[in-house]
């Protein structure tokens, strides 16, 4: 059974601003909370199949996940998987899907988290974090909207 949360936002920019924007790697440490570095494990623009490890600082700890891009249905959609047996986690899959939809220059962003994977207490405590997951995702989107008005 997997862990599920969903975020919307809305961005007072066009669709393809925020689609390119949220694929954007080499801009994240200019918005991402946190951030220590990224590292492309491929070259080029992100494509399906394109993967980096993204390191973090979280919790007074540094983070480091594996990311793979799922599926890009540009500029409407963007599914990235990161596998936590490749990272800090060690557990668990980690799906989130962004929608995106635009009417008048502004773009509701509408993003799907869902955990799976996890077993025994990670099960347990992954379903108590949740929320946590959900408020960092929030942040993050929130922060890359703010960057994008600059």
């Amino acid at each position: 059974m997997s862990i599920r949360f969903q975020v919307k936002k809305t961005a007072k920019q066009p669709i393809q601003k925020v689609y390119e924007g949220l694929l954007d790697l080499d801009e994240a440490k200019n918005w991402m909370q946190g951030f220590v570095g990224i590292q492309r494990l491929d070259e080029g623009p992100l494509k399906v199949g394109s993967e980096w490890k993204e390191t973090r600082k979280m919790f007074g700890t540094k983070a480091t996940e594996h990311f793979e891009v799922v599926e890009l249905n540009a500029p409407q959609k963007i599914v990235l998987r990161c596998d936590g047996t490749k990272g800090t986690t060690g557990k668990g899959e980690y799906v989130y899907t962004y929608k995106l939809n635009s009417a008048e220059g502004v773009t509701e962003i509408t993003l799907n988290g869902e955990i799976s994977g996890l077993t025994g207490l990670t099960k347990f405590f992954g379903k108590m974090m949740s929320g946590t997951f959900k408020k960092a995702c929030e942040k993050d989107l929130d922060a890359l909207i703010q960057h994008m008005q600059k």
